[in-house]
């Protein structure tokens, strides 16, 4: 039966829905009021838009040409991927900021750096990850030294500090060399050490060995240490190497006296040590000033072990209106002692001190050898950059060879990105979170005409205009460097760019290097 009314429900327009596609425009209502967004996956764009400079920088310098020419990486079949597109492709991820091999797939879009790059393409990371396990753990470690002591070898010519130390990378799975060993952070947990050597206060790396978890004591890094050592004229060694209680040894101390190699390391609260801090405690006589509250006094002992006595230096600082927590062990027996924590109020009737002892053979008066000590926490920033900016804590795969040769590759890159922003602020060191949004993330946009390329360039970051004059007169100090390039070859290019770069520690010198014109952001 029919409806009186007719249809309840009656039927509207029919539309049509039409697929749109990527190159028509797509009206979309917004707050601005309506917009039309269109597709262009063809276009020629970079989230990384300031990297030219830093290109520009490689190829004045022939970093990257000489790391190809030398790299262990031979293929012979003819759809094997090009050594160049590898590298490229790993330094670029490295750039970025990535900490997983699988982070190298939001690359794969990167086609203008690629091309000024001389690439040919992204790779993929299984390429990456093949090719590194093909490579000869020995040639591809002995590759990497080679290459990062390009960088650091012009600095050895003033004088500087090896600071030694070493780092822990904790690790999920059943690596190769996944060892229990010392984890303050995650107790328990299986990692790699990062044994690491830097130039003090400039922060360069030159060198790093990663091993198994068990193998946090400095004596494991000695062997890298005396070879490092053997490949640098003893003209242009350190003034001291430099190290926290780790090194403090008698293996350690000895073997840098035999080589007449001066070193400063903390040494552990012995017994021994300690009955020389009472004595000194209770004597109260030569103690002086060594800064930031502390007071230091001189001696000499010979521990058990130990072949001869030793220059030691004893630091203690006052605390003052603290609460220390005091952990006591009450009960008659062992079995029935158990532990209490209590809180000791310390007045300013109270004399109390915090102490360090410090070993030596510097003749370094107290305050001197105090503050180099204090100096050597500078290491642990290094650290930290490494690890949450240039991806120490990834890039970790089942074998040990990987996981060396990555280290040492992206303490290669992490070089080569901390000269090219020392031309931009001579006056201070800038970590990658600081540098990376201001001198290389930016939109750039790729145009041809006329056989002429052009890269357009939109940064958001506040100090763009600044940035832009420091960009364009380092990109001309380049290029004067070009001009004599016949005269000039590749190390010297090299070194004329490093004494600008660290001319705020090259000034002493009685040459003066050419000078940019300082423009501190």
């Amino acid at each position: 039966m029919s409806h009186p009314f007719g249809t309840v429900h009656p039927m509207g327009e029919c539309i049509e829905s039409k697929e749109i596609t990527e190159s028509e425009r797509f009206p979309v209502d917004t707050y601005g009021g309506r917009l039309h967004v269109e597709w262009d996956p063809q276009a020629a764009v970079t989230p990384l838009g300031q990297l030219p400079f830093f290109i520009e920088f490689l190829k004045t310098t022939k970093l990257f040409d000489e790391l190809i020419e030398s790299c262990p990486l031979k293929f012979t079949s003819n759809n094997a991927s090009n050594v160049r597109d590898i590298l490229g492709s790993m330094m670029l991820s490295i750039l970025s900021g990535h900490t997983r091999y699988s982070h190298i797939n939001a690359l794969r879009g990167e086609k203008v750096n690629a091309e000024l790059l001389g690439m040919k393409k992204i790779v993929s990371e299984d390429v990456i990850r093949r090719s590194i396990l093909n490579m000869d753990e020995q040639n591809g470690v002995f590759w990497l030294e080679d290459n990062l002591k390009k960088c650091y070898e012009p600095l050895l010519t003033i004088p500087w500090i090896l600071d030694l130390d070493a780092t822990v990378k904790p690790l999920y799975g059943k690596q190769e060399g996944a060892e229990i060993g010392y984890n303050p952070k995650k107790p328990g947990r299986p990692a790699h050490i990062y044994h690491s050597y830097f130039i003090a206060n400039i922060r360069i790396a030159i060198n790093v060995d990663v091993q198994d978890g068990k193998k946090i004591s400095g004596y494991y890094s000695m062997p890298c240490l005396w070879e490092l050592l053997k490949s640098i004229s003893r003209d242009n060694w350190p003034e001291f190497i430099r190290g926290d209680v780790s090194y403090g040894t008698e293996k350690i101390m000895s073997e840098s006296e035999s080589r007449d190699l001066r070193y400063l390391f903390k040494i552990k609260c012995s017994s021994k040590i300690k009955a020389l801090i009472k004595h000194n405690m209770e004597n109260n006589f030569g103690w002086e000033k060594a800064g930031h509250s502390y007071e230091g006094v001189e001696d000499r002992i010979k521990l058990q072990g130990w072949t001869c006595s030793r220059r030691v230096i004893i630091l203690r600082r006052r605390i003052n209106n603290k609460n220390v927590g005091v952990l006591k062990k009450e009960g008659t027996s062992d079995q029935l002692k158990q532990i209490k924590f209590d809180f000791a109020h310390i007045d300013n009737d109270t004399v109390a001190y915090e102490y360090s002892v410090l070993v030596t053979n510097l003749e370094d008066e107290i305050c001197s050898l105090a503050q180099h000590y204090r100096d050597r926490g500078d290491s642990e920033n290094n650290f930290d950059e490494f690890k949450n900016q240039w991806g120490w804590c990834g890039f970790t795969t089942y074998d040990l060879k990987r996981c060396k040769i990555i280290g040492k590759f992206i303490a290669l890159i992490y070089d080569w990105w901390n000269i090219f922003v020392r031309l931009v602020d001579p006056n201070c060191h800038r970590e990658a979170i600081t540098s990376r949004p201001l001198l290389l993330h930016a939109v750039g946009k790729l145009t041809e005409h006329g056989r002429q390329k052009t890269l357009t360039i939109t940064s958001t970051h506040l100090r763009i205009e600044k940035v832009t004059k420091i960009l364009t007169t380092i990109s001309s100090f380049f290029k004067s460097l070009q001009q004599t390039a016949e005269q000039l070859t590749p190390t010297l290019v090299l070194k004329s760019i490093i004494e600008v770069a660290f001319r705020k520690f090259f000034k002493n010198r009685n040459k003066s290097p050419p000078l940019v014109p300082p423009m501190p952001i």
